[in-house]
């Protein structure tokens, strides 16, 4: 009895050794790439009439689930009333240095709409940083600072990333400087909410409001990951992280640096996942691609002679195994590219030639100076669209908000919005808004606020 104990104790003893050693050790990469990260600090002067960076009321509890994590400093506050203006806001958030000329990588969402961007290295220096460009659709940034000869990451490639590997992420949670926390990657690939552009990498490495545009290092030390999102109901971190995968980034970064914006095909196509059954009824074995629903007249995909019902295949020889496989290789494109797509239709495959269209900008642009601002009571300066803005919008009319206060700030009107309609009744111009909401009969109003692809009804109480 007594042997049989001893050799259980010592298997146990070896189980618990083996797995005690196979734990991995953080301290060379954490000393050896903590310099490469730094701090950004962010601050947004106040000044009557400034654009206010709210969200609908309609997309609040998305939001508080899919949180980009800024610090919530600043968030929620209303204008002073007897000033009409905000206090400063101030943001946080992390990046990392590609080259040793002052390049650095990190969010858009860090830097966006800022006035002012303040870098601070690991040896304690400080630097202004100018933001070279930023891409809200990847929610990639690249800025610059004037210094040498500093230290730089080295790139790796996700995709050789395995679930289940280890990765460690350097940033300044809630503000705590070159903070280190290390988990797995619990999945690759992953889709959010209105993100179709990135392939996120899924871990569980604690990150929180301040790790934003940190680096995600694998066990070599390789970048493999810029941390951008976190699933969370209070804030803050709850086990579900997400990183933007570095090749995706530094294609955008090289894109910012050299052409100062980043272009991405479009073929024209709506599109929907293909389900067990609609791959039955259409003759597939199994269950891939993606269903073409609508395509828009005049559209790359219309000239090559795209159909509904088609299911895409293959996109450039790539496979398109899911609906959301496809905007991003169709995206990755660049405009202007003759390649082939692949088709299932009426029971057999056939291939198309399509050159890729480009995609517009994902924000309108205002009009000219000369065109007519017009403020009313509501708290909203507007500006006429063009045809050719109501032509990538898709609509028939509405005006373009420019700068928003008081009860439209409230209201969570953005700067960039469309106003479409004011209880129902349609906005052509800048003068008929003002004329309907400076009625002063009328407390409060419905406006349909168009927002990307999405339009809401949104409540606007008036001041008298």
């Amino acid at each position: 009895m007594k042997k049989w104990l001893a050799l259980l104790g010592l298997s146990l003893g070896f189980m618990a050794g083996g797995a005690g050693a196979q734990l991995p050790d953080f301290v060379d990469l954490a000393e050896k790439q903590s310099p490469t990260v730094v701090n950004i600090t962010t601050l947004q002067e106040s000044r009557p009439g400034a654009r206010q960076r709210q969200r609908m009321p309609e997309a609040d509890e998305m939001f508080d689930f899919f949180r980009r994590f800024l610090p919530p400093e600043g968030r929620g506050m209303l204008p002073r009333e007897e000033r009409g203006m905000l206090p400063p806001r101030r943001g946080q958030g992390s990046g990392f240095i590609i080259s040793a000329d002052g390049y650095i990588l990190t969010n858009a969402h860090v830097v966006d709409e800022v006035d002012e961007v303040v870098v601070k290295l690991h040896d304690r220096r400080e630097f202004r940083a100018k933001v070279v460009g930023k891409d809200s659709r990847t929610d990639v940034a690249l800025i610059k600072i004037n210094a040498s000869n500093l230290p730089v990451v080295t790139i790796g490639d996700p995709n050789r990333l395995r679930v289940g590997e280890w990765v460690l992420a350097i940033g300044a949670p809630f503000g705590f400087e070159n903070s280190v926390t290390a988990g797995i990657v619990s999945a690759k690939g992953r889709s959010l909410p209105q993100e179709n552009y990135v392939p996120f990498i899924q871990t569980d490495v604690a990150v929180n409001p301040g790790n934003s545009g940190g680096p995600l290092f694998n066990m070599k030390g390789e970048v493999v990951g810029v941390n951008s999102q976190i699933i969370s109901r209070s804030g803050g971190y709850m086990g579900l992280s997400f990183a933007i995968p570095i090749d995706v980034a530094m294609d955008v970064a090289e894109q910012l640096k050299t052409r100062g914006k980043v272009s991405r095909g479009r073929i024209g196509i709506v599109i929907q996942e293909v389900t067990a059954d609609l791959a039955e009824s259409f003759g597939l074995k199994k269950a891939e691609g993606a269903l073409v629903a609508d395509v828009e007249a005049g559209s790359p995909a219309d000239k090559a002679g795209v159909q509904v019902s088609d299911i895409v295949l293959k996109f450039d020889g790539k496979p398109v195994k899911n609906s959301i496989d496809l905007p991003r290789l169709v995206g990755a494109t660049r405009p202007g590219t003759r390649t082939t797509l692949t088709v299932w239709r009426k029971g057999a495959q056939r291939d198309l030639s399509v050159t890729v269209g480009e995609m517009p900008d994902d924000t309108v642009q205002a009009k000219a100076e000369s065109a007519p601002r017009v403020a009313n009571r509501g708290g909203l300066v507007v500006s006429e669209l063009t045809r050719e803005q109501k032509g990538i919008l898709k609509i028939n009319n509405g005006v373009l908000v420019e700068e928003v206060s008081g009860p439209a700030a409230r209201a969570g009107i953005q700067s960039g919005d469309v106003i479409v309609a004011v209880n129902n009744q349609e906005v052509n111009t800048a003068e008929e808004l003002a004329r309907l909401l400076d009625d002063p009969s009328r407390r409060s109003v419905a406006l349909l606020v168009k927002r990307g692809d999405s339009a809401h009804y949104v409540s606007l109480r008036l001041e008298r």
